[in-house]
């Protein structure tokens, strides 16, 4: 069977070479994929919101399944325009994908289900939203609508913060239109946790846990990024919060989507804050985390091309198998990011991390030139690595790291330290 992944990140990387483990395929394919994707399978030139390509690509190719990485072409339609056509895809309606695709929206299902979520107003003048923060204070957090690749989020210490987030969302339109409103929140204070369930619209599987590292330095100190890093399992959900999380939060979302008319099919990531007061929502995502999928799909034993076809086919699998190690992924970036970073600075050491046992190391902002591996983006490559714990899993990927080089190359030096903390009953 062939299969096309759309995308060009780590998260793809991952999920290419998940899915070329599967007996049943044949050929991979990723649109517009990267070099790591590159020595998997095959890459293809059309950009991920080419939606209309990709579907034509599918068709003539005779592609058996997609499966999407990132949130644009998702929120986009492109479930619907391969769907129309026949097509099997992985993924959700442009109507389900309204979870991520409008923060707005979410809330207003959370609060229409009750899905335990912080309290909220949304704007559309920038003049009464720099109104409604002086009234309520600091801190607040300031949320562009739509999409705005994990950046369109301020947490404000001060007022004054808080009005300028306002003024570069809705004024200067720092993410365009995904400014057009925002949305304004109550902050919420306790432990991050990422959760991910895998469902056709009725029945969910759980995907492991974990554990994302969304601040740019070490400590979650500095602005957010797309995420630094990750781990799975994540001690924070214990099964008791995981109940919790699937019987107050998934149960009801997916319900409500239903009620609405609009079936959620693909995965449904919970960001969750764990509070004193129990577990509350920060958003929805429609699709794999980046970089959670690297870490989470290091440890899946099933077949992942059965799985995404069984909920493509409307009939999910009955279980998830799953390696009992841990797992991490460091992710390594440009100097500069999450702001102006500088491309084209050549990479070396990849062959020697992965030389380490259990070692992986997907691309994600790479790409070839003059016959060289060259920085392409902000987040460069995704180093994983597994062990019999957390203590020997980051003893392996912080040596890998230590192999690979490039011009101004930074990362977290502390991704599973939350984890060795709450281990240790700190």
């Amino acid at each position: 069977m062939k299969v096309l992944v759309v995308g060009s990140g780590g998260r793809e990387h991952a999920l290419a070479w998940k899915l070329a483990q599967s007996g049943k395929v044949s050929k991979v394919y990723g649109a517009p994929g990267n070099p790591g994707i590159a020595q998997i399978g095959q890459c293809i030139d059309i950009p991920v919101t080419e939606i209309k390509a990709l579907a034509d690509f599918a068709e003539k190719e005779g592609i058996d399944l997609t499966v999407v990485g990132p949130e644009a072409p998702l929120v986009a339609g492109i479930v619907d325009e391969f769907e129309s056509r026949g097509l099997k895809i992985f993924g959700p309606s442009k109507q389900a994908a309204r979870l991520e695709g409008s923060k707005a929206f979410a809330k207003e299902m959370m609060k229409k289900y009750g899905v335990p979520t912080a309290d909220f107003k949304v704007f559309s003048n920038p003049e009464e939203a720099k109104r409604y923060v002086e009234e309520k204070g600091a801190p607040i957090v300031v949320k562009a609508d739509g999409l705005a690749a994990g950046k369109g989020v301020v947490v404000a210490k001060s007022v004054e913060e808080a009005i300028k987030a306002i003024e570069k969302i809705m004024v200067e339109k720092v993410f365009g239109s995904a400014g057009d409103k925002v949305v304004i929140e109550d902050c919420l204070f306790g432990e991050e946790a990422s959760y991910l369930v895998i469902t056709d619209g009725k029945r969910f599987i759980p995907l492991a846990t974990a554990q994302d590292h969304k601040a740019v330095f070490d400590g979650d100190k500095g602005p957010n990024t797309g995420g630094m890093g990750a781990y799975s399992p994540a001690p924070v959900l214990s099964e008791e919060l995981e109940r919790e999380v699937q019987e107050r939060v998934i149960k009801p979302i997916l319900k409500g989507m239903r009620k609405e008319g609009h079936p959620f099919k693909g995965v449904l990531y919970a960001g969750l804050m764990v509070t004193d007061e129990g577990v509350k929502v920060l958003e929805f995502n429609v699709r794999f985390g980046d970089p959670e999928a690297q870490a989470i799909l290091r440890r899946l034993d099933s077949d992942l091309f059965e799985v995404c076809m069984s909920v493509s086919e409307g009939k999910l699998v009955d279980e998830l198998k799953w390696k009992p190690e841990t797992s991490i992924c460091v992710v390594l970036a440009s100097k500069g990011y999450p702001g102006k970073y500088e491309k084209g600075k050549v990479i070396t050491g990849i062959e020697e991390a992965e030389k380490i046992p259990t070692v992986v190391v997907f691309h994600a902002g790479t790409k070839i030139e003059n016959g060289k591996l060259v920085t392409n983006g902000g987040r460069v490559l995704n180093v994983t690595a597994l062990g019999k714990d957390i203590f020997e899993a980051r003893e392996r990927v912080y040596r890998a790291v230590e192999k690979i080089h490039f011009e101004g190359m930074h990362y977290r030096k502390d991704i599973g330290l939350k984890a060795i903390k709450r281990l240790k009953g700190e």
